[in-house]
C-alpha cells in the first residue's frame, strides 16, 4: 500500500520575525526541519511527499528543498489561499491569514488518492512517531462507519521551548491508548521558578510534564478529506464573516470524536520534539541536529548513501 506525506508549510510565522522560518539552514550541510522529516518518513515507508505554501514563496521553497528532494521523493506542491473557499462565501474585509490546517490539508483533496500522514513544516518529529503512524495507516482495519484516524502522541516535556510559551493540544485517553478529547491549551510553559503552567485556568488541574500532547501530526485516510469538504462549509457558515476564526484539525478531529463519528489511536512516541515557534530557538535547534548527527542518528550529509 503506498502512503504520502502532507507537509504544511504556508503558515506565517509571525513570532519568528523576519525571513521564512521553515527555510532556516539547521543541518551541516544546509538542510532544513522539512528535510529531515521527509528523510524520515521515506525511512519509514512514506512514497510521495505533498508540500502545501503560499503561492508567493513557491520560488524561494523549490530553490532550496524541492529540486533535492525530488531526487529521492515524488513531490508535489500545492497552494493555500484566503480566497480558496466555496462557491457563496467570500473573504471578509480586513482578514489577512488563510482559514487554518483544516483548509490547507483540504487543498490537497484531489490529488491524496492514498493513506496519507500530515504534519508541520517547522517541526521535528523523530523517527519513531513517523515509523507508529505508517504501521498503523497500513495495516487491517476493520470496517466501521466512524472515521479511522491516527495521532502521535508526544510527551509535554519534550515539547517546550526554553524561549517562551506555547499552545498544545492536551489528550484524554482511555486506557487502551484511544482518544477521548483533546484541550487546545495556550500559554504553556514555565514560571520563573520551574514549575509548569498555563494560560487556562480549567486545565491546570491535569496539567503535568508526562501530559500527552498533539503535535499536529495526523494520520488518516483520503475519505477524511470528502469530510472535510462539507464540514469546512458548516465553518464557514458559522465563522465565514470572522477575521481571525480558523478551521483548525485538533478541533475538527475533536468534534467528530464527541460526536461519535471517529476513533482515534494515540501511538506514544518519546521522542524529543525540535521547533523554531521563536526566532531563538534556531540556535538550540541547531545544536540538537549537531548533536543526533555526533551519534550516528544521521549522516552529516543527510541525503548521502
Amino acid at each position: 500500500m503506498k502512503t504520502t506525506l502532507i507537509i504544511m508549510a504556508a503558515g506565517i510565522g509571525s513570532r519568528f520575525g523576519t525571513g521564512i522560518k521553515q527555510l532556516t539552514k539547521m543541518g551541516l550541510n544546509d538542510e532544513i526541519i522539512m528535510d529531515y522529516s521527509i528523510h524520515d518518513a521515506k525511512e519509514a515507508g512514506f512514497d510521495k511527499v505533498i508540500i502545501i505554501i503560499r503561492k508567493d514563496i513557491e520560488e524561494e521553497f523549490k530553490q532550496v528543498i524541492g529540486n533535492r528532494i525530488g531526487k529521492y521523493m515524488d513531490v508535489e506542491y500545492v497552494f493555500q489561499s484566503i480566497d480558496d473557499i466555496p462557491e457563496g462565501f467570500s473573504v471578509p474585509e480586513g482578514r489577512t491569514k488563510p482559514w487554518g490546517t483544516g483548509q490547507a490539508i483540504l487543498c490537497c483533496k484531489d490529488i491524496v488518492k492514498d493513506p496519507f500522514v500530515v504534519i508541520n513544516a517547522d517541526d521535528y518529529y523523530g523517527k519513531e512517531a513517523f515509523k507508529l503512524l505508517h504501521d498503523f495507516l497500513v495495516k487491517p482495519h476493520s470496517a466501521s462507519d466512524k472515521f479511522n484516524i491516527g495521532m502521535a502522541g508526544f510527551i509535554l516535556k519534550n515539547t517546550l521551548s526554553k524561549n517562551g510559551t506555547v499552545t498544545r493540544g492536551i489528550c484524554i485517553t482511555a486506557e487502551n491508548d484511544m482518544l477521548l478529547r483533546v484541550q487546545e491549551t495556550k500559554g504553556i510553559g514555565y514560571t520563573e521558578d520551574g514549575k509548569l503552567t498555563c494560560a487556562q485556568e480549567e486545565v491546570m488541574a491535569i496539567l503535568n510534564e508526562e501530559n500527552v500532547v498533539s503535535m499536529n501530526m495526523w494520520a488518516a485516510y483520503p475519505e477524511f478529506l470528502n469530510y472535510l469538504e462539507k464540514d469546512f462549509v458548516n465553518f464557514l457558515t458559522k465563522n465565514g464573516d470572522s477575521k481571525t476564526s480558523e478551521y483548525l484539525l485538533p478541533m475538527i478531529v475533536d468534534e467528530l470524536l464527541q460526536k461519535g463519528k471517529a476513533t482515534v489511536n494515540v501511538m506514544k512516541t518519546y521522542d524529543k520534539w525540535i521547533g523554531i515557534t521563536y526566532a531563538e530557538d534556531t540556535e538550540l535547534a541547531k545544536e540538537s541536529f549537531k548533536d543526533m548527527i555526533a551519534k550516528g542518528i544521521y549522516n552529516a550529509d543527510l541525503w548521502s548513501k
